[in-house]
């Protein structure tokens, strides 16, 4: 069987008959140069599949699926809220980010935010790219951008990366059975009331992070290692 794993919108099941879309054929075929009786993966939340190339008709692959290699993950839910950045550091950040394990993106206009506007569907496909590649059978999803306040009705563990804290760890104790959140500020940091309305959120743990200040992919980067390995 072949490396070659790519995400599948649709529903999968065992002996399921269907065909790639034209980009995908595109990759197999022409990318991969992949033929007829050849295996690759298919993979969505319900799990990963293997499939069987059937036919490859004016370079479109029509596959049926043999059998299924992996059930659907049950890992924590974990969270990313964060503010947009420029487009090349932002791809950059939501690519790692997947690998890292965030299950949600949360993209919030804070007073200091300077990039205001985000491209869903282009962030959709560094986030299924970054999947793929990392060995991912679910695909995070991203939401519409928010101001804090209506970020804050959620019903989450937060843990809040604040320069000004002392605070070094993070309270296992103080994590329940909701997704945990963490939440990295913009480019010019968080303003005091940002802080304030963040502080009085219920169940919030306050971590420095690093003494240094970090640009916000390396915060991403150097935050959801810190969770990961003291949650896993």
């Amino acid at each position: 069987m072949s490396n070659i794993r790519l995400f599948y919108s649709k529903s999968l099941s065992l002996n399921l008959i269907d065909k790639l879309d034209k980009s995908q054929s595109h990759y197999v075929v022409k990318v991969m140069r992949l033929k007829e009786k050849e295996v690759f993966s298919l993979f969505n939340s319900t799990g990963e599949w293997e499939v069987k190339i059937l036919n490859i008709t004016k370079n479109i692959v029509e596959f049926n699926v043999t059998k299924q290699l992996r059930q659907k993950e049950n890992n924590k839910d974990l969270w990313l809220a964060f503010s947009p950045i420029k487009s090349n550091y932002f791809n950059f950040m939501i690519q790692k980010a997947t690998e890292l394990g965030v299950t949600k993106f949360l993209p919030i206009i804070f007073e200091r935010t300077i990039v205001r506007k985000v491209n869903k569907e282009r962030l959709e496909k560094v986030i299924i790219e970054a999947a793929e590649q990392s060995n991912r059978i679910m695909v995070p999803s991203i939401a519409d951008p928010q101001k804090l306040k209506s970020f804050l009705s959620n019903d989450m563990d937060l843990i809040f990366t604040d320069l000004n804290t002392a605070n070094t760890k993070i309270d296992l104790t103080k994590l329940t059975n909701k997704p945990t959140c963490v939440i990295i500020g913009p480019e010019g940091d968080f303003s005091e009331q940002e802080r304030e309305e963040i502080l009085k959120f219920n169940g919030v743990q306050s971590v420095k992070i690093n003494e240094n200040i970090l640009r916000s992919e390396t915060a991403v980067i150097s935050a959801l290692s810190i969770i990961n390995y003291a949650i896993n």
